[in-house]
């Protein structure tokens, strides 16, 4: 299967699993509101979360697809159902401890990654705790849940993994309509869930690994080679895989000293940012992974830089667009999808500001997930996380500048400026990914970048003015129905796409000669 063609099968899975991700936060907006109840939630979720995309998504599997990759091409599939044996024995243990330690200090977390609560609101820091002690299991089958989807993803299996995040989704949907109204309070319904969904997945891929006879008993492998070297991998890329995890989680610190639903706003204007990211960034980084560590593995560096260039080139043909519209249309967008029951038009306003912010950075996020694969792939991890540090730094420190002054004078939608942080220290830290993979002559830009660079400046000049034209006024979005909102937001839609293909084909962009790798 062509990297087009697999990238287009973990898009589309992944975009019938935001598209559920939509239905499950309008359902949440519905219900919940952005209130403490909320906020302890999406606190209580988002700390394994941190940890899934630390361990599992980040570092873990960074680490063990190239190992993975190398041991299928030098050795046999004995050796190879051993190496997946070993990790996933490993990990699970790992993990289990870690889920036991969590489950202990439980309170201690919230004073971490909410301390704003902990000393100005003890009810909503002592439910955020109870919460978490459902939650934070979900970091244990869901770790174990990627690395099958690495296995799958390494052998070409890039459905099943991308279609598993659906279990989640309906199970959040079902609890918050079915549940909560016998929970008490109504969001330990969908801290329930959460625990549910993380089994749901492992269950739901384990039947694709038994397929490449690679479904065995786990077991401890912490002196096995394959072992060792994945655990080498994964120290440094700890921290340098998920600087954006990090950077996101501190906005949830600082947001947790602002005024009460700054966490709420974050967390919706991030979903909608999540949307093209998801479908695209981590599709295009999800399958030139494998391909990537199979090139390097082979000694083809004619052919790793190739594919790098394709991928890059298919961010900034989505990416631009994307951040336009995400810009010119957050309040429409976040009044469509969320403005019903407990979420208010206020609230619309508030969380429209953090959107505007982060979709600026939505470019270079998705840059991000290209380029770090260019190192991972090489089983280079030191260099993402000197580049990460440095990034890091930088986003504390543009908290500092922009958040603190307007946190002490207590000014409506501080908020907003962690996301702006956030998105900068994006852009630095994917600068100096690009820069590092030049400098190591890894990467070598094909030509025609100068052209397609000024063809995507005119086609989204063309689509900036249609939507400043087509948008309307955000009070005539607010006073509309529901139907009647959904209606416009899909004609804006279908325009927009129509209008920027059509000015892809007018400025000379073949998007058929694209879709091949070079």
């Amino acid at each position: 299967m062509s990297l087009f063609r697999s990238t287009a099968v973990v898009g589309s899975a992944t975009l019938l699993s935001r598209l559920l991700g939509f239905v499950r936060d309008v359902v949440f907006a519905n219900t919940l509101g952005a209130g403490a109840g909320s906020d302890a939630f999406f606190v209580a979720f988002k700390v394994p979360n941190f940890f899934r995309r630390l361990f599992a998504e980040g570092a873990f599997a960074q680490a063990f697809v190239p190992v993975l990759s190398a041991c299928r091409t030098q050795q046999s599939h004995a050796e190879v159902r051993a190496l997946v044996a070993a990790s996933s024995g490993t990990l699970g243990l790992v993990l289990l401890l870690l889920t036991l330690l969590a489950l202990l200090a439980a309170d201690s977390m919230v004073l971490l990654f909410a301390p704003g609560w902990a000393f100005s609101d003890g009810e909503k820091a002592a439910l955020t705790a109870d919460l978490l002690q459902i939650t934070f299991p979900y970091l244990l089958f869901i770790s174990l849940t990627a690395l099958v989807a690495g296995v799958l993803n390494s052998y070409g299996r890039f459905a099943l993994p991308a279609l598993a995040p659906v279990w989640l989704n309906l199970a959040l949907i079902g609890a918050a309509l079915w549940f909560t109204p016998y929970s008490d309070p109504p969001v330990v319904a969908l801290a329930w869930a959460v625990f549910a969904a993380g089994l749901l997945q492992l269950l739901f891929l384990l039947p694709g690994l038994a397929q490449l006879k690679l479904l065995t008993w786990p077991r401890w492998g912490w002196h096995d080679t394959g072992v060792r070297r994945i655990l080498r991998l994964m120290v440094p890329g700890l921290f340098g895989s998920s600087v954006a995890q990090i950077n996101l989680l501190l906005d949830t610190v600082l947001a947790s000293l602002l005024v009460s639903g700054s966490v709420s706003w974050l967390y919706y204007a991030d979903r909608l940012v999540e949307f093209p990211l998801g479908v695209f960034g981590i599709a295009l980084g999800t399958v030139i992974l494998p391909k990537l560590s199979q090139r390097h593995a082979q000694s083809d560096p004619a052919a790793f830089s190739a594919t790098l260039d394709w991928a890059l080139r298919w961010v900034l043909l989505i990416a631009t667009p994307a951040t336009l519209a995400l810009a010119l249309l957050a309040e429409p967008l976040l009044t469509t999808l969320f403005q019903y029951g407990a979420f208010t038009a206020d609230d619309v306003t508030m969380a429209a500001l953090s959107l505007v912010a982060y979709a600026f950075g939505l470019p270079a996020f998705m840059l991000i997930k290209v380029l770090a694969p260019g190192y991972y792939a090489r089983q280079d991890t030191r260099t993402p996380v000197k580049i990460g540090i440095i990034a890091m730094v930088a986003n504390m420190g543009l908290n500092g500048v922009i958040v603190l002054p307007l946190w002490y004078f207590e000014v409506r939608g501080a908020h907003a400026g962690l996301a702006l942080a956030t998105a900068a220290s994006a852009f630095l830290n994917a600068a100096l990914l690009w820069r590092g993979l030049r400098r190591q002559a890894v990467y070598h830009p094909e030509p025609g970048w100068g052209r397609l660079l000024a063809q995507l400046l005119l086609a989204n000049s063309g689509l900036l003015l249609l939507l400043l034209l087509a948008r309307g006024s955000d009070s005539a979005w607010l006073a509309a129905e529901l139907l009647t909102r959904l209606g416009w937001l899909a004609a804006l839609v279908v325009a927009g796409i129509g209008l920027y293909l059509l000015l892809l084909r007018l400025v000379g962009v073949e998007l058929r000669q694209l879709r091949q790798l070079r």
